[in-house]
């Protein structure tokens, strides 16, 4: 019978009074340990985010949304947003050159069933996500940054140095 001194434990076949020279274990934070850090996107959502992008740039290219201001304008799709889940993906829309992106905005959120389903039959998904469409404003952003830089205060920073 076994000294009630040498615990062995199942499995390991060494007394844990023996287990003294163990190197202990590094403590890691949790991604959520951390308050306020911005977490990005996993590969997954990116992934399935280009592949949602590229199947409506190619339906919106064949022209198989039966809308008149999408026929009347070349939309483009610079980006989709995944959630976590993957159950939500926000497309952002821009008509080329920025002519009526609230007519094409509504015009896609109109056909956004039938959006999902094409986008359902073409990524291989466990549920297609939801879709809604927002108008894609880094365009307008990369211009008020480029004024910036181009402004007279800021050409006067550069001159000094």
């Amino acid at each position: 019978m076994a000294n009630s001194n040498s615990r062995v434990r199942a499995g390991r076949g060494k007394n844990r009074d023996d287990d003294d020279d163990r190197k202990p274990r590094p403590k890691t934070k949790s991604k959520s340990a951390v308050p306020g850090a911005a977490i990005g996107p996993s590969q997954r959502m990116l992934r399935v985010g280009e592949m949602i992008r590229h199947e409506l740039a190619a339906v919106l290219s064949r022209g198989e949304i039966h809308d008149d201001v999408l026929a009347a304008s070349v939309v483009t799709i610079p980006e989709v947003r995944m959630s976590t889940d993957l159950k939500l993906a926000t497309v952002y829309v821009m008509p080329l050159g920025g002519l009526k992106v609230e007519a094409v905005v509504d015009a896609l959120n109109t056909h956004k069933k039938f959006i999902r389903s094409v986008i359902a039959k073409a990524v291989n998904l466990k549920f297609a996500p939801e879709v809604r469409f927002r108008h894609d404003e880094t365009f307008d952003e990369a211009m008020r940054i480029d004024k910036l830089l181009h402004s007279d205060r800021v050409r006067q920073d550069i001159e000094k140095k």
